[in-house]
């Protein structure tokens, strides 16, 4: 088994304390609850504020839409794919 790291992919983005505008309203929507931070995740769409706010309809529709899965199982299932990707999500 091949133990090199895989290189983390870089991706410019508008840092929360620099964000105006649309991607600072963007922000405000995506910052979690109890940190008031945004993850970085999300943060990949600083440059493109739109597909923020989408991507955040995704997800709750993903994670809190109708589905035969419960709540746990569709965050197992995230889980289990970000291991497998090596993913430090």
């Amino acid at each position: 088994m091949n133990t090199m790291r895989k290189p983390v992919a870089w991706i410019e983005t508008v840092p929360e304390a620099e964000a105006t505008g649309e991607i600072k309203r963007a922000y405000r929507r995506a910052a979690d609850a109890n940190s008031g931070q945004v993850d970085h995740i999300m943060k990949i769409h600083s440059l493109h504020p739109a597909s923020l706010v989408d991507h955040m309809h995704l997800y709750k529709t993903l994670m809190y839409g109708e589905s035969p899965l419960t709540r746990i199982q569709r965050e197992m299932i995230g889980v289990v794919v970000s291991a497998i990707n090596r993913c430090e999500y």
